[in-house]
């Protein structure tokens, strides 16, 4: 259904129907709107609103606009269907109205048109002048006005259906908005207690028990997740202060809309995102993860094996970030190799200027394809057709935080990784460079 025309295409309408009095001597002008998009052959079907008129008459000044000049409507409609100028004489079935209100104000030569885009009827634009025809050139010219209110009537249909579509966005997102903000309430408090049982448990393990270990992943984790909901709450709260339309040279402004940099005040919802990285050495970063993906390996019948040589030379990097960037990738490996397999890391590959980090699998390994798209935000190729559960965000929030360190990431598949004993499958190898200090 269409909704009720804007002021804005009213105000249209009177304009054009005003040059035209003014210009031709149409002594009146009507511009219909059907409530429904018709085709021209269902027109006589349509029902005809009034929406503008020129100039106003005391019939159209009544209450109830929708009834303005009802015993009119079949004769347009008829005279449209045809697509031809109603006759300037009144048929002789119409004799007996002849005295009514409405016939007087249509007396005169007609010019009935219809509003017409993409072969859908969307109204009629009539006009009469009561005291001469019509020449064909002028004919021409009301055609012209005809089509440029049927243009504005499309644009006026398509902007209220994008503000009903923006109106039910933003009820969608208020309510998405509210069921986010319960969820991360709700989520503290299992996660305090966690936490808490963590502490308790290293409390009350003796020290050199293997289980301390897993106590104090406990709390590490925990911790980062309670840094994970400080980046959500303060990207909950953004207001559009935090949303700029940057300005080009002269009076142009760009009409997009883009987030503010890392670099201002708007925070990233990554772990050291945006923040400055500093000298870090890797096994003090690996170390306490690692405690963690041999849990995972373990339960999950998976041989998980870690060189890191004494003594490396510190790296250029954020911890932060490099944390998440090597637990997503580490939880990627463990997670696509199939019981039996095999995960391998090894530390201390070197190339001008940067340390390297190779992860390798003999996983199901990843297509030539699929390689080409590793990193783009939600892509998980052939993966996607698997049981196995993700999203496809960990390789990116990885290349995007290595790439702000200003290093990189290389993906190989079959595995480079000569650790990993032969299989029957190709395997994966992700190496990572970091730029050395003082490198």
């Amino acid at each position: 259904m269409l909704s009720t025309a804007s002021s804005e295409y009213v105000a249209l309408c009177r304009e054009q129907m005003a040059l035209l009095a003014q210009g031709l001597g149409a002594s009146l002008s009507i511009v219909y709107l059907t409530q429904e998009l018709v085709e021209a052959s269902s027109i006589s079907e349509a029902k005809l609103v009034p929406i503008a008129v020129y100039p106003e008459t005391g019939l159209w000044q009544q209450s109830d606009k929708n009834k303005v000049l009802p015993n009119l409507n079949q004769k347009l409609l008829t005279g449209v269907q045809e697509l031809i100028s109603v006759p300037q004489e009144s048929k002789g079935g119409d004799e007996e109205n002849c005295h009514s209100q409405e016939e007087y104000l249509f007396r005169g030569d007609q010019i009935v048109l219809p509003l017409v885009h993409e072969n859908a009827i969307m109204g009629l634009f009539v006009t009469v002048r009561d005291d001469r025809g019509w020449k064909d050139s002028e004919r021409d010219e009301i055609e012209r006005i005809a089509r440029t209110l049927a243009i504005a009537c499309i644009l006026d249909r398509r902007q209220a259906w994008l503000r009903s579509e923006l109106e039910q966005q933003q009820i969608l997102q208020e309510k998405q908005q509210d069921l986010l903000d319960n969820l991360l309430h709700q989520f503290r408090n299992p996660l305090t207690a966690l936490r808490t049982f963590g502490k308790l448990l290293v409390k009350r393990l003796r020290p050199g028990d293997v289980n301390r270990d897993v106590a104090t992943s406990i709390i590490r984790e925990s911790d980062r997740l309670r840094e994970l909901l400080v980046h959500f709450d303060e990207v909950i709260n953004l207001t559009t202060a935090d949303i700029v339309a940057p300005k080009l040279p002269g009076d142009k402004v760009l009409v997009k809309a883009t987030v503010q940099q890392p670099s201002s005040d708007v925070p990233l919802l990554l772990p050291g995102a945006g923040e400055e990285g500093g000298e870090c050495y890797l096994e003090d970063i690996l170390d306490p993860l690692l405690i963690s993906a041999r849990a995972i390996a373990q339960e999950r019948g998976l041989g998980l094996t870690a060189e890191i040589p004494a003594n490396l030379s510190p790296v250029n990097a954020n911890s932060k970030a490099l944390t998440e960037v090597f637990s997503n990738i580490i939880d990627n490996a463990l997670k696509y190799t199939p019981a039996g397999g095999k995960v391998a890391i090894t530390v201390g590959h070197e190339k001008d200027g940067f340390q390297g980090i190779a992860i390798s699998d003999n996983g199901p390994g990843i297509s030539q394809m699929d390689l080409k798209h590793i990193g783009e935000r939600g892509y998980r190729g052939a993966q996607a057709e698997t049981e196995i559960p993700g999203t496809g965000l960990g390789l990116t929030i990885a290349k995007q935080l290595i790439e702000q360190m200003q290093g990189e990431i290389q993906i190989f598949s079959p595995a480079l990784n000569s650790a990993i004993p032969l299989s029957d499958k190709p395997g994966t190898t992700f190496l990572i460079w970091l730029p050395s200090v003082g490198g």
